[in-house]
């Protein structure tokens, strides 16, 4: 499960940074969270973007991963969500506490294997925007380790009828793989489950040559 470390408002922002951060001028402001895992992270701001009217604005994950983070507060990922008053902030901050306390987390299928087969019954502005899908798409949100990652993908692209709209090729900020995969939502859980599954099989059996 992932944790929030930090969750900071700024009621105005300054013109200079709204500037640099691309801010439309009807956003006044902005919420800043940061999270110790970065997919679940990306989840959760596109959470907000549904239940409060906000935009994320900026998103990005670290370097190593949360082990390596820069800073106690730092973890694996930062988000920024602009809105145009903190009451729209606190929204999108409940959202996401919502999303990472009860529906987005990382499976270990054993010791050490950790994946992410996450279905996106209906995403938010964030996600349509990075997979080029209108808004309330379903999709398939698979991450893994390199190599898992990859049969995976395969084995899902096989057993749904969904289209890969983003591939995240390995290595990616955090040394992980995977992808947004688009359908029905019935198709993208068939996909994320045949993910699921060709990772399991690997875990049994690393080394197949046949």
């Amino acid at each position: 499960m992932a944790d929030i470390l930090a969750m900071q408002i700024i009621p105005r922002v300054n013109t200079q940074l709204a500037k640099e951060l691309q801010l439309a001028d009807w956003q006044q402001s902005v919420g800043i969270v940061t999270l110790t895992i970065d997919d679940v992270g990306y989840t959760a701001i596109d959470e907000a973007t549904k239940k409060a009217d906000v935009e994320v604005v900026y998103a990005k994950s670290f370097y190593a991963g949360a082990a390596h983070a820069s800073g106690p507060l730092s973890g694996e990922m930062i988000g920024i969500v602009a809105g145009s008053s903190p009451d729209e902030i606190r929204s999108a901050f409940d959202a996401i506490e919502q999303k990472v306390a009860y529906d987005a987390y990382f499976e270990e299928l054993a010791p050490g294997h950790a994946i992410y087969a996450h279905t996106v019954s209906s995403c938010g502005s964030y996600l349509a925007q990075t997979a080029d899908v209108p808004v309330g798409s379903a999709l398939a949100y698979v991450i893994a380790p390199p190599l898992e990652a990859i049969v995976g993908l395969d084995a899902a692209l096989k057993a749904a009828d969904v289209e890969l709209k983003v591939f995240f090729g390995p290595p990616s900020e955090t040394n992980f793989g995977g992808g947004l995969l688009s359908g029905s939502q019935s198709s993208c859980k068939a996909a994320t489950d045949a993910f699921r599954a060709a990772i399991e099989r690997i875990v049994e059996n690393p080394i197949d040559a046949s």
